[in-house]
């Protein structure tokens, strides 16, 4: 298909979504009035009906970036700062490249190969069908793509001096996580970011990526490295990324993934759930 009607197709998808998908559109209601409290409701309905939106065409880019070329996209991709992350390499203690759960997730690993390879680090999905199609098109372009289980296996690519792309922002429950803040809200944390990056002394770049407003193209962005990171606290150190993460969604809130319960695990147990 044309990739204007692409656009269009996942659009629709996106609203058709939002009308029935009913338990995604609480967990997404939910989030967003605990992140985003200074709304009122109009602009709220208006940033829950975007958010699906944005998805509907993740979901069709998703299929473009596991059986596309991506050279096909070279001429609507715009880069900001990876000078960065050529630097960083030039010291050979591999990249951290710390990512977030936008909607363009899959789009922005599949464009980053336009500018370089990098490991890449996922949860298995439950559907052996649709588990088996997403291994098979990431393969395509990631050397390397490992469970988020295999500790070793990650540690051993920034050991290798290679970029790996890692994306803490979800809820993986309490354990190894601690609870710091997210919009204000706590949230479990995992504290592997640190450990990674303290493991061979690797750089920390931010990796964002966002779909232009008029669904024209795609701005990949790649933050300066961040100073005195990590440091000798686990818990601060997870807040810091909470808040280099934060920062990025805000510039495109409704291409976040807030279909997910990021604040499904509450100190205070089950019962103090949002959702």
């Amino acid at each position: 298909m044309p990739f204007t009607l692409q656009m269009a197709l996942g659009r629709q998808l996106g609203i058709l979504s939002y009308h029935f998908a009913r338990e995604r559109r609480h967990i997404c209601e939910v989030n967003l009035r605990l992140c985003f409290p200074e709304l009122n409701e109009v602009q709220h309905r208006k940033l829950v009906r975007d958010t699906f939106i944005a998805n509907g065409i993740g979901f069709i880019e998703i299929a473009i970036s596991w059986y596309r070329d991506v050279e096909d996209f070279r001429h609507r991709v715009t880069v900001t700062g990876f000078e960065h992350v050529e630097r960083a390499m030039a010291k050979g203690k591999g990249v951290l490249l710390v990512g977030a759960h936008f909607s363009t997730l899959e789009f922005g690993g599949f464009l980053f190969n336009l500018l370089g390879t990098m490991d890449v680090t996922y949860r298995p999905n439950n559907n052996r069908l649709f588990q088996a199609a997403m291994l098979k098109g990431r393969q395509r372009y990631y050397p390397h793509v490992l469970e988020r289980s295999d500790v070793r296996g990650a540690m051993r690519s920034l050991k290798e001096g290679r970029i790996l792309w890692y994306a803490p922002d979800q809820d993986y429950g309490a354990r190894h996580s601690v609870f710091v803040p997210f919009f204000g809200v706590p949230a479990a944390t995992i504290t592997a970011t640190s450990r990674f990056a303290r493991f061979n002394d690797s750089a920390v770049v931010m990796y964002s990526h966002y779909r232009n407003a008029d669904n024209s193209g795609y701005h990949l962005y790649f933050s300066e490295p961040l100073a005195d990171y990590p440091s000798d606290d686990d818990e601060a150190d997870a807040r810091r990324i909470n808040a280099l993460i934060e920062t990025a969604v805000r510039q495109q809130p409704e291409q976040y993934l807030w279909l997910h319960k990021r604040f499904k695990t509450q100190a205070e147990g089950i019962a103090a759930r949002p959702y």
